[in-house]
Parts: C-alpha cells; sequence; structure tokens
C-alpha cells in the first residue's frame, strides 16, 4: 500500500510537476487575494487569453514566448484600468472587449501564417507533466519575486485594494501600485498556464482566495490560508490525477472547487 502511494514520485516528471503546482498554487492563492476583493474575478479568465495572444504576437516577432506574453498582459491590464476610469463603462466589459480583442488577434495571425509551427495546445489546456527545468526555474523566480515584492508593498497593496482616495492622501501612488500589481498578477498567470491551462487558470486564482474568506474576516490571516489553501489544492489536485489518470488541471480545480464547498459548509458554523 505504501509503495503504491509513494510510487508517482519515483518519476522525475512527476517531481517535476508537482514542486510546479505546489508553487503557482501558492502563487494563485497569494495574489487570488487582491483579485477577489478587488472585485476582478473576472480578470483571470480575460488575461490568461490576452496572454496567449501576446504570446503568439511575441513569436511572430521572434520574442521570447514568456516577453510577449508578459508585455501584452501588463498592457491589456493597464487598458481595462484607463477604460473603467470613466464609471460608464464596467470592468466586466472592458476586461471581454480588451482581452478579447488581444486573443482574436493573435488567432488573426495564425491565421494568416499558415505555417505557423507553435503548438498552443500546453497553454490551452496545461501540461503539468511536460514541466522542463528550465520552466521551474522560471517559476521559482516568479515566485520569489511576487512573494517578496507583496511583502515589502503589503501597506500600499492593501491601501490601494480597499480605499484608494485614503491611499493617495496618506501620499501612495495608487498608479505605481496599479501597475505594480499588474505586473505581478501577470506573471502568475503566465506561470500558471502549463499547469492549468488558459481554460482553467482562473479558479486557481479565485477559489483559494474565496475558500479563505469563508473562513476568517481577518485580512492578513486569508493572504495566509488562501496561499497555503492553493499550494494545497495544487498538490493534492496533481496527486489525485496521476492516481485516476485524470488531465491535472481539471482534477486541481475540482478539488479546489471541494474546499470551496467544504468551507461554505464551515462559513454558518463559524458565525455561531
Amino acid at each position: 500500500m505504501v509503495e503504491y502511494i509513494l510510487e508517482p514520485f519515483d518519476y522525475d516528471f512527476f517531481r517535476r510537476g508537482l514542486l510546479a503546482a505546489l508553487m503557482v498554487g501558492a502563487l494563485g492563492g497569494l495574489i487570488g487575494v487582491y483579485v477577489v476583493l478587488r472585485g476582478m474575478s473576472y480578470i483571470g479568465h480575460g488575461l490568461s487569453h490576452a496572454v496567449i495572444g501576446g504570446a503568439v504576437i511575441g513569436f511572430t516577432l521572434n520574442l521570447n514566448f514568456y516577453a510577449g506574453a508578459c508585455a501584452l498582459g501588463v498592457f491589456a491590464v493597464l487598458t481595462i484600468n484607463k477604460i473603467t476610469q470613466n464609471s460608464k463603462i464596467k470592468p466586466d466589459a472592458a476586461i471581454g472587449i480588451v482581452t478579447t480583442a488581444i486573443f482574436a488577434l493573435g488567432v488573426a495571425i495564425i491565421s494568416k501564417l499558415r505555417n505557423f509551427k507553435q503548438n498552443f495546445e500546453a497553454a490551452l489546456f496545461g501540461n503539468i507533466l511536460g514541466i522542463t527545468e528550465q520552466d521551474l526555474m522560471i517559476i521559482a523566480l516568479v515566485t520569489c519575486f511576487t512573494a517578496v515584492t507583496m511583502f515589502f508593498t503589503y501597506r500600499t497593496l492593501l491601501f490601494s485594494t480597499f480605499d484608494q482616495e485614503a491611499a493617495r492622501i496618506f501620499g501612495i501612488n495608487t498608479g505605481l501600485a496599479q501597475l505594480l500589481f499588474s505586473l505581478l498578477l501577470t506573471l502568475v498567470i503566465i506561470v500558471s498556464l502549463n499547469v492549468t491551462g488558459v481554460t482553467m487558470v482562473a479558479a486557481t486564482l479565485i477559489a483559494p482566495a474565496m475558500t479563505a474568506r469563508m473562513l476568517t474576516d481577518s485580512f492578513s490571516k486569508m493572504v495566509v490560508y488562501s496561499a497555503f489553501i492553493g499550494a494545497i489544492t495544487g498538490v493534492a489536485g496533481l496527486y489525485l490525477s496521476y492516481i485516476f489518470n485524470v488531465a491535472s488541471g481539471a482534477t486541481i480545480v475540482l478539488f479546489s472547487a471541494l474546499l470551496f464547498s467544504l468551507s461554505l459548509l464551515v462559513k454558518p458554523l463559524r458565525s455561531h
């Protein structure tokens, strides 16, 4: 029985995938708290599509996947923020228009370049067991950069999340804070693509944060809980995908949904 449980760890691809799932899960949970509290839950789904469009454009310009994806991802978020400064346009509408337009541009380029050889199936549906040492290194760098940056800008991000007017009064550059947050969110989504893919990346941002929200009313605890839940979800989801021979992105998201469902049962108990 023990040998059966430990069997997956004999394979290098599984160990690499496990590390990737652990880091990406924690990252998604960490930044997902700010995404949820800012009312940007839809942006994870939309921005992942913009990132794919950016990657395609990057390849046509002979740029690295990450360079093109990151540039267009940040551009998409900043454009959305600029558009929504006019209260007549709702955030969800702006997200739908901007991110879909960038994704459509990528599709148009692929259809125009009939000999386009790059395979984006992994980015669309996830390919965690195909994680390379280079991918793992990039995920580790993004994890360290995001964690350190969010630690040192905790007060800035906190103020700009809940009350931008008060943040300006206290001398916080909300524009710079938004730019920083956009960069971090884009990086997290990019490194998440190989784990869950475009179609499910939003769940890795939202579900852990919402689960944590059901467990505590404290912001600082919510951040810690969400990162922990995200990490556990990534590891458990990948392990279950191996045991049941199911797509890893799907099992990670389903396990995350299960934890959220359980948290809904805990919420009423915590209120009494």
